[in-house]
């Protein structure tokens, strides 16, 4: 089988955004003889991932768009006639409050939310009082986790527990946008996970209602990626605006 065509199947079958034929021609001649299929898989991956696809010569100018009227509140109920890879400009979590949304923005700034691992602060006042023994440590350790989430279990932080909706931008090649709001519970959807510049697929039969694309499980695919420099401005913007809409009512 031909390289080109080749690569282009194997990028496919990764539900990623389609390639240009200028990314295709790229990776499978700037070496001779060329990488393993599977490096230059990886390559294209890592590059799709990280375009965006509204301006980038990586992808596939012809790639399938959001119909026109996808946003409209006067259209009731439709659904997409076909897979439609997006990126994702911005995610909110509806079950909390802004100032948890402050509180989860701040942390993640800070570095404290990480997949697989959990931040527990101890104060003087507690450090002094657990020097009676270890069995107080642990159950404020253990009374911790159960209200702020630990490792792989669900939580009442903005970052998005099992009972959390959340609400994304999303737009497609053509620079389209659209509300997207969680159905249904999909993992990987979460502030602090979720990233601006992300790359997602939605499938062909996925829900539009009022305007709003409806997320769930089978329905979309997430592909991972980031955009750095949309991202660290979102996070900056986001946290300045909400911190100004809670300023008066900031606890002490």
């Amino acid at each position: 089988m031909d390289l080109i065509n080749q690569l282009r199947r194997s990028i496919l079958s990764l539900s990623l955004p389609p390639p240009s034929s200028t990314l295709l021609t790229t990776l499978t001649t700037s070496r001779s003889p060329p990488p393993p299929i599977q490096s230059l898989v990886a390559t294209a991956k890592a590059r799709l991932l990280a375009s965006d696809l509204t301006s980038s010569s990586l992808v596939d100018p012809s790639m399938p768009t959001l119909p026109p009227d996808i946003d409209s509140a006067a259209v009731a109920e439709t659904k997409l006639a076909q897979n439609v890879h997006v990126q994702v400009l911005d995610v909110e979590n509806l079950s909390a409050s802004r100032w948890e949304q402050v509180e989860e923005l701040e942390a993640i700034e800070r570095g404290e939310r990480t997949r697989g691992r959990q931040v527990i602060r101890v104060t003087a006042e507690e450090d002094g009082e657990n020097e009676a023994g270890d069995s107080s440590f642990t159950m404020q350790a253990s009374t911790r986790a159960a209200t702020t989430g630990g490792a792989g279990g669900g939580t009442t932080s903005s970052g998005g527990g099992a009972n959390a909706v959340h609400r994304l931008v999303l737009q497609d090649r053509q620079g389209k946008r659209v509300y997207a709001v969680e159905l249904k519970r999909v993992q990987g959807i979460a502030v602090g996970k979720t990233l601006i510049g992300e790359k997602m697929m939605l499938r062909a039969g996925a829900v539009v209602a009022r305007g709003t694309v409806l997320l769930a499980p089978e329905t979309c695919v997430l592909l991972g990626g980031k955009v750095d420099a949309w991202h660290e401005a979102w996070l900056e913007g986001r946290l300045a605006r909400l911190r100004e809409s809670v300023g008066a009512d900031r606890p002490r």
